[in-house]
């Protein structure tokens, strides 16, 4: 098989002799199942660039053999095109809800479908190559919707998410949605924008999800890394254990901020921001603003070194 492979999904496969002849004139290989049961085993056997694929069939529905065809991370990619003959507005969008790209009314034109399809496998392969490109760079990708759905993944994220989170069979680690949100808000001031993160540690790796911020309308992108955990004595910080207010005050102190200054970027009071500082002198054992600034700078830039 060369050329582009395509699987014909149709109850019915003689009334598209037409349209299959036209395919392998146009250089397709056509593969061919009578409903989605039989579709489905084929899919187990090879991976075709595109699926057409009937929406009314015995069994299976088209619309559901979409779904099983989505949720399996290796034909998630796949582009799926529905030919029927329901024309309603209701049945195109729960083609697309079921995860088409494409929706075509029977009778089908040869020359159309031809030109869609064409569209579609060459979209799907420039997808693949950039997904390809980002599991060679050792990272995975998650894009997520605003209703916290995978909307699409890296091979590499669907295999480090079925190895630490097999459970969810697909779903979004509690969190995660939240992470992506907060991925897109910088803070106010010329504070740069923080690096968010969760880390999942099972056994001798973590799994460390960083929110890159919207991407599209409504997606958001999750970069995903595997790291090895190594034994390391806690930082001072860490023994610390300073609050998410008491952390972002050090921060700030260790860039050179007044407390008036930390108090307009924060939304608090100076005085507020001080008994904040009061804190923080006491969990790690100093008595100045300058020591207190020194040994944060000192204990990011070695959190920076280790992350680089």
């Amino acid at each position: 098989m060369n050329g582009p492979v395509v699987l014909v999904v149709d109850d019915a496969p003689q009334s598209l002799a037409l349209l299959c002849r036209a395919l392998e004139d146009e250089g397709y290989t056509v593969l061919v199942a009578r409903d989605g049961a039989s579709a489905l085993e084929r899919l187990d056997l090879v991976t075709p660039d595109a699926i057409l694929l009937d929406a009314v069939m015995p069994g299976l529905s088209g619309f559901e053999t979409c779904r099983r065809i989505k949720a399996s991370a290796a034909l998630h990619h796949v582009p799926v095109i529905f030919m029927t003959g329901l024309s309603e507005t209701a049945h195109v969008v729960e083609g697309f809800d079921s995860g088409g790209v494409d929706y075509v009314i029977k009778p089908v034109r040869a020359e159309e479908v031809l030109v869609r399809l064409a569209t579609h496998v060459r979209n799907a392969r420039v997808s693949r190559l950039a997904r390809e490109a980002v599991d060679v760079g050792g990272h995975g990708v998650l894009l997520v919707d605003a209703r916290g759905r995978v909307a699409w993944r890296s091979p590499q994220a669907s295999r480090w998410m079925e190895q630490f989170f097999p459970q969810l069979q697909g779903s979004l680690p509690q969190g995660w949605m939240r992470l992506a949100l907060q991925g897109g808000d910088a803070p106010d001031g010329d504070a740069p924008a923080p690096p968010w993160t969760i880390t999942h540690a099972q056994g001798g790796r973590a799994l460390v999800a960083r929110s890159l911020g919207p991407v599209g309308i409504g997606e958001y992108m999750l970069l995903l890394q595997l790291q090895t955990v190594e034994a390391q004595a806690p930082s001072r910080l860490d023994l610390a254990a300073l609050t998410r207010r008491e952390t972002e005050v050090l921060s700030w102190i260790a860039k050179g901020k007044t407390n008036r200054d930390i108090g307009e970027i924060l939304g608090m009071s100076p005085r507020t921001v001080n008994k904040h500082l009061e804190h923080v002198f006491e969990k790690l054992g100093v008595e100045t603003r300058a020591a207190a600034a020194a040994l944060a700078s000192r204990e990011m830039a070695k959190s920076s070194t280790e992350a680089g």
